[in-house]
């Protein structure tokens, strides 16, 4: 059993759908579960809907609708017959988005935005669905909220793995054809959760760990995964293989072609992730294997940018000891920061993160209640592995460092642009 999953920009308009039942039928065995992200710019546009509702809520009808067009514009690319079922399915996702934005109570901004970003899921795979069915491709849709179950944390879920895997292995038989969504599940209230942007990937690795895939296939308009973005560094290549650690290590410093949760699933029973792209799908693409490290020769460049780097000292000008650093932590978790790299001396902490859900006013109101704090915003993390000493121009000609750390396989630098 096989598990693909394709990203929004497979999807992204009616001939990439053409060219998504092309990629399928060229493959000499047909995956079994087949998991599709929103069409093209659809999340963020979503979250525009979101947005809009909590600041002037008379632009919000006419935000969903422009999306809806997008969608329909598509369809009617796509298929002929405006009396296809697919017409009203998909008009009904965005009519139950409108009546949920309408009757909400909630003024809770995750909970709201997973009850409309989702929608973006929903539409894509039924569209995707639909076209498979009718041009001999035969598939079964199913709702990931009805077999992807969580906690009750919005916009960052948590798996309950012992009944997704149940509701999982109900749910898909050997020798049939499913196209599901990427990104979302439920509640225990059946509330719609999401697994944190850019999603889909991990999505993909629960469904492989919960049928025991033989392989993970993530299609992307890239070759594979790249040492370095090539909208930065002009002479990006291709990483033919690489280990899961080196994977994940790659994903968490901000190589975005793979979501750092993909992998831990994955690991956990050894299954190939294969990154491959689907404009050129009989190319090898980079295969992520048990103990199968890249070549020492190839350095890897990564860049986080949006990130705070803050540094703390204690008002008594005492040592930051071990109780300072769990009560820090604390403060960190319980505020959703994305911890990246810290760095202390005798009598001062250095942490650069990233605050994804806009809680770090709040944070920084709690540390200045014992600590003294110097604030940098919006510093860019610079992270390379194998560093060599001859470095691209891009790297060599960067200024204004303000925290670095190096060892033997890693060097990373803070700079404030």
């Amino acid at each position: 059993m096989e598990v693909y999953k394709f990203g929004g920009a497979s999807v992204k308009n009616a001939e990439a759908v053409k060219n998504f039942l092309n990629v399928l039928k060229l493959q000499a065995k047909s995956p079994n579960v087949v998991v599709v992200s929103a069409m093209d710019k659809t999340t963020n546009a979503l979250e525009a809907v979101v947005n809009c509702y909590f600041i002037d809520r008379k632009s919000v009808k006419s935000l969903l609708q422009d999306v809806r067009k997008f969608h329909s514009t598509i369809l009617i690319d796509l298929f002929e017959d405006d009396k296809h079922p697919i017409y009203h399915i998909i008009g009904s996702f965005f009519e139950g988005a409108s009546r949920f934005l309408d009757t909400n109570k909630s003024n809770n901004y995750n909970f709201v935005y997973d009850q409309i970003v989702g929608v973006g899921e929903l539409a894509s795979t039924s569209i995707i669905s639909h076209f498979l069915n009718d041009h001999g491709i035969e598939n079964e849709w199913l709702d990931a909220r009805e077999l992807i179950k969580t906690d009750d944390v919005y916009r960052s879920a948590s798996l309950n793995l012992n009944e997704t895997q149940n509701n999982i292995n109900r749910a898909i038989n050997l020798g049939k054809i499913y196209i599901t969504q990427g990104f979302i599940g439920s509640d225990s209230n059946n509330f719609t959760t999401t697994l944190g942007r850019e999603g889909s990937d991990y999505s993909a690795a629960i469904f492989g760990y919960c049928i025991n895939a033989s392989a993970v296939t993530v299609w992307k308009d890239v070759p594979g995964i790249l040492n370095a973005d090539p909208k930065v560094f002009d002479k990006a290549q291709l990483i033919p293989q690489m280990s899961y650690n080196e994977a994940i290590e790659q994903a968490y410093y901000g190589a975005t072609v793979i979501h750092p949760k993909t992998l831990q699933p994955l690991y956990q029973k050894e299954i190939p992730l294969f990154v491959k792209s689907f404009q050129n799908p009989n190319e090898p693409g980079t295969a992520i294997l048990k103990d199968k490290n890249m070549a020492d020769h190839i350095c890897c460049y990564m860049i986080l940018e949006h990130q705070t780097l803050i540094t703390l000292s204690t008002l008594d000008f005492s040592y930051i000891m071990e109780k300072q650093f769990i009560k820090i932590a604390g403060l960190l978790d319980s505020y959703h920061m994305k911890v990246r790299l810290t760095q202390n001396s005798a009598i001062s902490l250095s942490v650069c993160f990233s605050d994804p859900f806009n809680y770090k006013e709040r944070l920084l109101q709690d540390l200045r209640a014992n600590y003294k704090l110097t604030i940098q915003e919006n510093v860019k993390l610079y992270t390379i592995t194998n560093p060599k000493t001859d470095h691209p121009p891009f790297i060599s000609s960067i200024t204004g460092i303000l925290m670095k750390q190096f060892t033997e396989k890693r060097l990373q630098f803070v700079t404030t642009a």
